[in-house]
């Protein structure tokens, strides 16, 4: 893998992390759009070092937030941030299973199935479009909540369905408050991802040799910084029910992958 085309893909998950475009469905088609030659065989460790970096990205925009939380832990109280804890818990249960017990069922989906991202990518336009559309009731996060907000993340792991668009979506056609609604939506993910980087480490699937250092790093460096801006600028974006541009953006994009994959 050359520099530039880590720099690109970098660039692509830390965007589309946080921004509701869905990240998998964009690295299906930058990776379709690069050629499969660009991807090596260890593309394994840069999909895992892209992650991590996006987890980081979550890790600092949200620091005093998660600093409050691990201080509210430590008081070993059912106060507001246990609570928060266990909403956390509770919406990585169906991500977790299929992780866990559906993961060759789930790479099916994956590997230049363009049409289907296309597809994928309408249905989170149409979440988005509609969510745009909710009236705010300033609900907060409830238990239930959270484990109906945990099933559109787990939805979510189909290539071209938005994790972050699932999730907020979800929150706010439930009446979730929009600023709590992203806040959930992107502390939610961080243990998934972190949890996902250790079983791959545990299952040694992970290959690294020294002529990759320069792609990763660039790569890594790439996703982070793109993160952090994405990350801001969406909880914005959420606050200000922006998200019928990125529902006309999923639209067009969609309908350019079905169509290339159809006909061209």
């Amino acid at each position: 893998m050359e520099i530039i085309d880590a720099i690109i893909l970098g660039i692509i998950q830390g965007l589309t992390e946080f921004l509701p475009v869905s990240s998998s469905g964009h690295l299906e088609l930058g990776s379709a759009i690069l050629g499969d030659d660009k991807i090596p065989k260890e593309s394994l460790m840069f999909t895992v070092v892209l992650h991590f970096a996006t987890a980081l990205a979550t890790i600092v925009v949200f620091r005093k937030d998660i600093v409050e939380i691990v201080i509210g832990l430590l008081k070993f109280q059912w106060n507001e941030e246990t609570q928060f804890t266990v909403k956390i818990i509770l919406s990585m249960i169906p991500a977790v299973i299929i992780g866990l017990f559906f993961e060759e069922q789930l790479e099916q989906f994956f590997g230049g199935k363009i049409v289907f991202v296309g597809f994928m990518l309408l249905i989170t336009a149409l979440l988005l479009f509609l969510a745009d559309r909710a009236k705010d009731t300033g609900k907060p996060v409830s238990f239930t909540n959270s484990v109906l907000v945990g099933l559109s993340q787990a939805v979510a792991m189909l290539p071209g369905i938005s994790r972050a668009g699932a999730t907020i979506s979800t929150s706010v056609l439930l009446g979730i408050d929009k600023n709590k609604a992203a806040r959930f939506s992107f502390l939610m993910v961080v243990p998934l991802i972190i949890g996902k980087i250790a079983k791959d480490i545990l299952d040694g699937e992970l290959t690294y040799n020294e002529a990759s250092f320069g792609y990763l790093s660039a790569g890594f460096i790439a996703a982070f910084i793109a993160g952090i801006f994405a990350c801001t600028w969406m909880i914005q974006l959420v606050r200000k029910s922006k998200l019928t541009y990125f529902a006309i953006y999923c639209t067009i994009v969609g309908l350019s992958a079905i169509f290339a994959g159809l006909y061209m």
